[in-house]
């Protein structure tokens, strides 16, 4: 008999838990004679009672396990380090406040046993997601496909399905700053798709705050781009072209053929305009600069990813 296992990240999730519980379950009582099946739930340092709501679940189903972060690591590292447990032959990611419907589960798991090794929810349409957060989603989706290596399908989310031979090589992947569907996108393997409707969140709030998912996108723009890092030199050959045209204009119109434009600059607005081209280049040199060295910086120190309070595994 094939496992499933499901990693639910949870943060401040208290009223969800045994909500997205009892869902999955009777998901899984139906297909009880072909597959069983493993919860791991991750919870990422909640200040709720989701701990305790876990914690009631597990000693009453054996089949019901926990990892407890020491503190809010984010949901990328709760998602990973309920990937890096899971015993199951393959994986499904499923989030706690019920968005992903959990009763398309089945489709899943048809899609990997006629042989797709990376099965992905794409969100159609998302009730609770505001005009806003859709431009900002649109404008990330097209920046990220315009200088990744690697195609991300817009509006993908982490609602999906890794076969055992993604999840041992998703396992090796140990770099800090992550984007979890990105990596899983950048290993590959044969995938499909299965298109839904979002539910509204059922309770809590969203824990992605508009800065946390900046911080994101822009993780993402560094670990799966050197566009950036390119843009920087890009910019400080096209700025140094600008000023070199532009003051060999006024050099030559002014001292030697006494062009009127060019002589309406004066000395100092010469040097101020130098100036101006050659800071914006520093500047904008050593702001691209600093977002890789900061990922260097946060691999170099190997720090742990996650840090374990307790767990039933």
């Amino acid at each position: 008999m094939k496992k499933i296992s499901i990693v639910i990240p949870a943060y401040n999730e208290e009223k969800n838990i045994g909500l997205i519980y009892s869902k999955i379950k009777n998901v899984f009582f139906a297909y009880a004679e072909k597959y069983e099946f493993e919860m791991i739930f991750v919870n990422d340092g909640s200040t709720d009672g989701t701990l305790k709501e876990i914690e009631k679940l597990a000693s009453a189903d054996e089949n019901v396990k926990y990892i407890d972060f020491s503190r809010n690591f984010g949901k990328e590292i709760a998602t990973t380090a309920g990937i890096n447990n899971s015993q199951g032959d393959a994986c499904i990611m499923i989030d706690a406040d019920m968005q992903h419907p959990a009763e398309i589960i089945p489709e899943f798991l048809s899609k990997w046993e006629q042989g797709a090794e990376v099965v992905v929810g794409v969100r159609n349409k998302n009730k609770s997601t505001g005009l806003f957060k859709k431009m900002c989603s649109a404008i990330f989706y097209k920046i990220i496909n315009k200088i990744a290596e690697i195609e991300i399908v817009p509006n993908a989310t982490d609602f999906r399905l890794l076969d055992r031979v993604v999840v041992d090589e998703f396992n090796r992947l140990n770099e800090t700053h992550r984007m979890t569907r990105a990596l899983i996108d950048w290993l590959g393997f044969k995938r499909e798709y299965i298109y839904f409707e979002a539910n509204k969140r059922m309770h809590g709030t969203p824990s992605y705050s508009f800065w946390k998912l900046l911080g994101l996108a822009m993780n993402s723009f560094v670990s799966l781009s050197l566009v950036p890092l390119k843009l920087a030199g890009y910019l400080g050959i096209v700025i140094t072209f600008i000023s070199g045209v532009a003051g060999s204009y006024i050099l030559i119109g002014k001292y030697f053929f006494g062009w009127r434009f060019a002589s309406t600059f004066s000395d100092s607005e010469n040097l101020a305009i130098l100036i101006v081209f050659l800071v914006g280049i520093i500047l904008t040199s050593i702001g691209l600069i600093s977002l890789y060295v900061a990922n260097i910086h946060g691999e170099v120190i190997n720090r742990p990813m996650y840090v374990v309070r307790k767990k039933k595994l």
